[in-house]
């Protein structure tokens, strides 16, 4: 391709986000990530606020189960029709309004309960926003993949991240700034209103399609359940692919578990972690999404994975840098904003290749499972960091984890030459 076709190629891949569905499917991430971060550290800083104990607060992290057992109810919501919904609405904004209605109720409800007094409804309505924002997850991702064509996938995923990371934002630290100048009860008020962000980005999409209902429980078992999984590992390279998914951050996932023990050896304190890594390192990320989901576009999607994942594996090694310079505020920035940005380029490749990897027919059952899967096994295998981070010291636990990209690596070519994706 010459310099023209290449500039051309690039000025397509960055216009792209100014397209309709691209700003909707943002504002979608947006109301994905609101109630996600709620259920996480603002859930605790409240309980704490309110007087709870340790115990306790830890016994509230269960809500945050429905996200990784969405798939057992997503061929429901992939499936099956939703009596006048459906029929007014469609199949996927049908279910969205249906969720979404009843997680805002949830939100606004939890503000009024007194956990310290009966943690009981606190407790029931906390869970009740897990399972509907889990659920509303598995809308948003089907409808992002169904609006897309495959080579827009990766435009859509970082669009998505982009909207998601605001919505954790807006979650965290705008909630619990909120919260030094009003009552609880607003704040969860503020935060419900906020999703009407999402319901007007449903109302605003379009329909994806046309889907065939269901019409008997044989039906829905065939179709919801054992079709996706039979379409899926009857595929060729259906394992190598399952393998990928599990090793493609696995570096990653090592590393950034023991990043905060890291940032206090090396004597940082809160100040200058809030700084370099929360707020700072936010905009590297960013940054580093939007230039994925445009870089996907331009150069496609497998040389796009290849290329953040060397980008992420040589960006660990930022780290073996700042442990083998002591405390250092400039040079923790370099490896920070790197790895942020590079992290944030691998991801945005990341979701647009499992995105591509759902046969349309299930897109929100395959999606929930792939996605689960990932989650579950960069949880897993990142249960011996603080071991090798004990046993080798953090140079050496640094130079392992950039090393750790390698069978990710070798996958990625690996399916690269045996061609499409499904």
């Amino acid at each position: 391709m010459d310099a023209i076709g290449i500039r051309e190629r690039l000025v397509r891949s960055v216009a792209i986000y100014g397209d309709r569905r691209i700003v909707l499917i943002a504002l979608m991430g947006f109301a994905s990530g609101l109630p996600l971060l709620l259920t996480l550290s603002t859930l605790s800083y409240w309980l704490r606020s309110r007087g709870l104990d340790l115990t306790t607060i830890g016994i509230f992290a269960a809500v945050g189960l429905p996200y990784s057992l969405k798939f057992l109810w997503a061929p429901v919501i992939d499936q099956c029709p939703l009596p006048g919904l459906t029929r007014w609405l469609g199949q996927r904004r049908g279910w969205a309004i249906a969720i979404q209605v009843p997680l805002m109720a949830s939100i606004a409800g939890l503000g009024f309960t007194d956990p310290a007094t009966d943690p009981w409804p606190s407790a029931i309505l906390a869970t009740l926003i897990g399972f509907f924002s889990a659920s509303q997850d598995i809308v948003i991702d089907a409808l992002r993949i169904e609006l897309l064509e495959d080579e827009e996938q990766g435009a859509g995923a970082a669009a998505t991240q982009g909207g998601y990371r605001i919505g954790l934002l807006v979650a965290g630290a705008g909630a619990l700034l909120l919260s030094d100048h009003v009552d609880w009860s607003v704040v969860f008020l503020a935060l419900s209103a906020g999703m009407l962000v999402g319901v007007a980005a449903i109302l605003m999409v379009k329909e994806p399609s046309d889907r065939q209902a269901v019409t008997s429980p044989g039906a829905f078992l065939k179709q919801g359940v054992v079709e996706p999984f039979r379409e899926f590992l009857f595929r060729p390279a259906a394992l190598a692919i399952l393998v990928f998914v599990l090793l493609y951050k696995f570096g990653d996932a090592i590393g950034g578990t023991m990043a905060n023990p890291f940032y206090s050896d090396m004597g940082y304190s809160g100040t200058d972690i809030a700084l370099v890594s929360k707020t700072a390192g936010l905009i590297a990320t960013f940054a580093g999404i939007f230039a994925g989901g445009a870089m996907v576009r331009a150069i496609g999607l497998y040389p796009s994975l290849i290329v953040g994942g060397i980008l992420q594996a040589v960006t660990n090694l930022m780290f073996a840098w700042v442990a083998a310079v002591g405390h250092d505020l400039t040079v923790l920035a370099a490896a920070v904003w790197s790895d942020n940005f590079t992290g944030g380029l691998g991801s945005a490749a990341f979701v647009a290749y499992l995105s591509v990897l759902c046969n349309r027919q299930f897109t929100a059952t395959q999606y929930a499972l792939l996605s689960a899967f990932m989650a579950f096994g960069r949880t897993l295998l990142s249960t011996p960091s603080g071991y090798l981070a004990q046993v080798l010291g953090w140079f050496d636990f640094f130079v392992l984890t950039a090393f750790l990209a390698v069978p990710g690596l070798l996958l990625i070519a690996y399916l690269a030459r045996r061609g499409p994706v499904r």
